[in-house]
């Protein structure tokens, strides 16, 4: 039977409030603005798209497990400052996670890692199937495997009778 998930980026409310700060605010909070200068290379962990050549965004540390358990965790995160939430369909995967070798972690209701696993892009349908075959998982919280940056989270949805 196949699983059905779906897949978010970060929710634009969150981090509103940094693209009203000035340079030197950014600057003291550990953020840049970077002018993208190549594509791929900066994917939007808000859209969940390729930023365009020559347009800005904003890098910073971001806490994207906020379990309270031993795994939380953060990292750096790249978003586009003029950009409107990522809004998938069921089973529907965003471009970015196709092109890129990624790290899946896979978290039970706990919060605890369960599994982790790493995988070229094209194959992380299989892969998501496969993780979400054991009951335990309830969701995946994927990573470019190279640099170890957060892209954004699966979460297993009830099959419907």
């Amino acid at each position: 039977m196949k699983n059905n998930f779906i897949i978010s980026g970060i929710k634009q409310n969150e981090i509103q409030q940094l693209f009203n700060l000035e340079e030197k605010e950014l600057q003291a909070k550990g953020i840049s603005k970077i002018k993208v200068d190549e594509k791929p290379g900066y994917p939007c962990r808000i859209s969940l798209k390729e930023a365009e050549i020559g347009e800005e965004i904003l890098a910073f540390n971001y806490e994207h497990h906020k379990a309270n358990s031993p795994y939380r965790a953060s990292g750096p995160i790249f978003v586009r400052i003029n950009t409107n939430e990522a809004c998938l369909k069921k089973n529907e995967i965003p471009e970015i996670l196709k092109n890129r070798y990624l790290s899946l972690r896979v978290y039970d209701d706990d919060g605890i890692m369960i599994d982790a696993i790493t995988i070229e892009g094209e194959r992380i349908e299989e892969a998501i199937q496969r993780v979400f075959d054991n009951k335990k998982a309830k969701y995946i919280q994927v990573h470019n495997a190279k640099r170890g940056c957060y892209n954004c989270q699966i979460d297993r949805i009830a099959n419907e009778m």
